[in-house]
């Protein structure tokens, strides 16, 4: 299984409206592409930064999965997440594999 690990740091500012959004819009709008089997939100306890930071995770059941809708879909997706909230937020990814 492979994890696309979304972190993403918020102003405080903007923390229930970002949440809200990101229920009702972008978690729906990328499982909608039909690579991923499933997602979680995180919130993360213990970080450096200030203000709210989450992580979101969407499951893919391979490698493949995932670079089809790094082709397909993850770029318009990440633009509208960022210009949703321009300069209230900063977003990385991660690609993981599980292992066991």
């Amino acid at each position: 299984m492979i994890i696309l690990n979304e972190t993403i740091i918020i102003d405080p500012e903007i923390h229930t409206d970002w949440l809200a959004w990101v229920k009702a819009e972008h978690i729906p709008a990328v499982m909608a592409t039909g690579h991923f089997n499933s997602f979680r939100i995180l919130n993360v306890l213990s970080s450096p930064n200030e203000g709210f930071t989450y992580c979101i995770q969407y499951d893919a059941d391979n490698l493949e999965s995932y670079e089809a809708y790094e082709q397909t879909a993850a770029s318009a997706l990440k633009h509208i997440h960022i210009k949703q909230f321009e300069n209230k937020l900063v977003v990385f990814e991660s690609i993981m594999q599980v292992v066991n």
